[in-house]
C-alpha cells in the first residue's frame, strides 16, 4: 500500500516501517532461503532491537557499526537503532587490517555487531580498536570475539513503543564511509529525508512498481545504492525484497525464479557478466520484469532487453553527499540511455569552472549544487568540519564530477571526476576515455590515466599513464603511443608513461589515483618531450 509521505513528520524510516505493520501486515519484507520476515514481524522485531539497545546504553546520536553480510538482521538493526535516534554505520566487508581499523575507529561506535566469518578479522586488530560493545550474530561464536556478547541478548522481551514526537526528518540516520580514492576516506552523515526523497522523488517513480512486485537485492549493503534501489525502496513501496549474499552469474536466473523476483539494481559489470554467459533457449523463461544496471553500454541495451525480455531502466546519478542528483524522469523522449538526465525539482545545479564562474553551453564544467528544500543534501562529515567546509562554495556543494549541458535537448552527460579530468592547452581531457582507449591494446592489462602538474602553466596538468602490460609483453611506451594515435584524438597520447607492476587499488576496486599522482614522475619515467616520438594531428 503506497504510504502519504508528504508531510515531514511522515518521513522518518523507523515510522514508515510500522504505518505498513498496521495497513500491511502480513505483507512478506525481508527474504532469505531460510526466512521470510513481514512488515508486522519487522516491526515487532525492531521494537525489541531498539529496546535491547536501550537497555545496553545507546541512545540518540550514538553509533551502532554494522560489519555484517546482506542479512535481515542488518537491516532490522539499521531500524531499530533509528527508532531511538541512533545512528547506523555500514563497514565494507571486504576491509580488513589497517582499512578495517581505520573505518571502525574513526565511526567512534558505541556498538559493533558482526558475524562469526567476519570476527576473525576484527579479532587481528582487536588491541587496537576502539573501546565499544561487541555482539556476535550467532549465540554459539560469541568466542570468537573479545567480550562478545549474544546478538540474542539485544531482542528485548519487552519491545519498545517508539516516541518519535522528538525526531525530525533531517536527523542523521546513518554514516557511510566514501570509498577514498581520491583521498583519506569521509563519513557521509546522511539524514532521513536523504533516503526518502532519493527514493520517493527518484527510484520509486523509476521502477513503477506494482503489489506483486518482488525486488531482489545481491549489491553489498555498505552501499547507498543498495539501500535507495532495493531494501529501503522495498520498506517504503511496502513490498518484498530478497537479500542475496552475493551475485552468481551461474546461479543468477535460477535465484532470480526460485524467489520469483521482478526487479533488481546492478552493476554494469553484472550485465556484461550475464550477456557474455552462454545463450540457452531458457533465457527468456524468467521472472524479471525490470533492471537498473548502471552503467549499461549502449551498444548491450537492446539485445539485454531481447535475449531475457527484461525491461531497463535509464540510471542518472546520485552520489553520497546527495543521493538523488539526476534522473531521466521529466526527460523528453528519444533521450540517450547514457545521459544523466535533469535535476529534480528540489534541487539546483550549476557547471562551473574552477572560480565558480558558470561555463558556457556545452563545455565541460564541475557540477554545483544547491537545495532548494530542506536536507537534501547530506548533514556534512562526521568529525571533519575541514573537509566539510572544503567541499562548499557559500551555500554551493561541489561535487568533483564533470559534467556538461546540451542545451538542444535539455539534459546533463557525464565527463568525468574532476580530479581525474586533465585540462591542458585550454582542452579538458577525460580520463575515462584514454583508459578506454588504452584498454583495446591486447598487451595492455589494466591501465590508469591522470594529471601531473604542468611545469609551465600551474594551473594545468600533463597527462600521464600508468600501464599495467600483460604477463610476458615487452610493449614499449612508442608502441601503446602509436596505437593511442592511430585510434584516438592526437592530444589522448600522453606526455608521461610510467609500465607498472600494479595499480594501487581500494578494498572496492578502485584505483587510487591520488597515490600515483603523488608518487609523480622517476627517472624511469617515459617522457613524450624526451623521446623521438611524434604526435600525427
Amino acid at each position: 500500500m503506497k504510504l502519504d509521505l508528504t508531510h515531514p513528520q511522515e518521513r522518518l524510516l523507523g515510522k514508515i516501517l510500522d504505518r505498513h505493520a498496521e495497513q500491511s501486515a502480513d505483507t512478506r519484507f525481508l527474504v532469505t532461503d531460510d526466512t521470510s520476515i513481514s512488515f508486522a514481524d519487522a516491526a515487532e522485531l525492531t521494537n525489541r532491537l531498539a529496546a535491547g539497545l536501550l537497555e545496553h546504553g545507546i541512545g540518540p546520536g550514538d553509533r551502532v557499526v554494522l560489519f555484517l553480510g546482506n542479512c535481515p538482521e542488518m537491516v532490522l538493526l539499521t531500524l531499530a537503532a533509528n527508532k531511538i535516534g541512533a545512528v547506523w554505520v555500514p563497514i565494507n566487508t571486504d576491509f580488513r587490517g589497517d582499512w578495517l581499523l581505520d573505518a571502525v575507529s574513526r565511526s567512534r561506535p558505541a556498538m559493533i555487531v558482526t558475524e562469526s566469518r567476519l570476527a576473525p578479522r576484527l579479532a587481528e586488530i582487536e588491541q587496537q580498536l576502539p573501546a565499544a560493545q561487541r555482539f556476535m550474530l550467532e549465540d554459539d561464536a560469541v568466542a570468537a570475539l573479545a567480550g562478545a556478547i549474544p546478538y540474542s541478548q539485544l531482542v528485548h522481551d519487552t519491545p519498545l513503543v517508539p516516541d518519535y514526537s522528538k525526531q525530525d526528518y533531517g536527523d542523521t540516520s546513518a554514516i557511510l564511509w566514501t570509498s577514498g580514492t581520491t583521498g583519506r576516506s569521509k563519513g557521509v552523515m546522511q539524514s532521513h529525508n536523504n533516503w526518502i526523497r532519493a527514493i520517493v522523488d527518484g527510484a520509486a517513480r523509476m521502477y513503477d512498481s506494482a503489489p506483486d512486485d518482488v525486488c531482489y537485492c545481491p549489491l553489498p549493503l555498505y552501499n547507498s545504492g543498495a539501500w535507495i534501489t532495493c531494501v529501503y525502496r522495498a520498506l517504503i513501496e511496502g513490498i518484498p525484497v530478497v537479500l542475496e549474499d552475493k551475485f552468481s552469474v551461474s546461479t543468477f536466473w535460477e535465484r532470480i525464479n526460485h524467489f520469483g523476483a521482478t526487479q533488481i539494481f546492478a552493476i554494469g559489470a553484472m550485465g556484461s557478466f550475464l550477456m557474455n554467459a552462454p545463450e540457452s533457449a531458457e533465457d527468456r523463461n524468467n521472472t524479471l520484469r525490470t533492471a537498473l544496471i548502471v552503467p549499461m553500454a549502449p551498444d548491450l541495451w537492446q539485445a539485454f532487453e531481447q535475449r531475457f525480455d527484461v525491461r531497463l531502466l535509464t540510471s542518472g546519478l546520485g552520489m553520497s553527499e546527495c543521493l538523488l542528483i539526476m534522473n531521466q524522469l521529466e526527460c523528453p523522449p528519444g533521450t540517450l540511455s547514457y545521459a544523466l538526465g535533469r535535476p529534480p525539482a528540489d534541487l539546483d545545479v550549476a557547471l562551473c569552472d574552477d572560480n565558480g564562474k558558470p561555463v558556457a553551453d556545452g563545455e565541460a564544467g564541475e557540477m554545483c549544487l544547491r537545495e532548494k528544500a530542506p536536507h537534501v543534501l547530506f548533514k556534512g562529515y562526521f568529525d571533519d568540519n575541514e573537509a566539510t567546509v572544503a567541499a562548499f562554495r557559500e551555500e554551493w556543494f561541489l561535487t568533483g564530477d564533470m559534467a556538461r549541458y546540451d542545451p538542444e535537448s535539455g539534459v546533463y552527460f557525464f565527463c568525468d571526476r574532476k580530479k581525474d579530468a586533465v585540462r591542458f592547452a585550454g582542452r579538458n581531457i577525460s580520463t575515462l576515455e584514454v583508459e578506454s582507449v588504452v584498454r583495446r591494446h591486447p598487451e595492455v592489462a589494466d591501465v590508469a590515466a591522470y594529471g601531473i602538474p604542468a611545469k609551465e602553466i600551474e594551473s594545468e596538468d600533463e597527462l600521464k599513464l600508468s600501464v599495467v602490460r600483460k604477463p610476458g609483453s615487452e610493449l614499449t611506451a612508442e608502441a601503446l603511443c602509436e596505437f593511442i594515435n592511430s585510434h584516438a584524438p592526437y592530444f589522448f597520447v600522453p606526455r608521461y608513461l610510467d609500465f607498472v607492476a600494479n595499480l594501487p587499488y581500494t578494498p572496492t576496486q578502485k584505483v587510487q589515483k591520488y597515490r600515483l599522482r603523488e608518487q609523480g614522475n622517476s627517472d624511469a619515467t617515459w617522457d613524450l618531450r624526451a623521446s623521438g616520438f611524434k604526435v600525427r594531428r
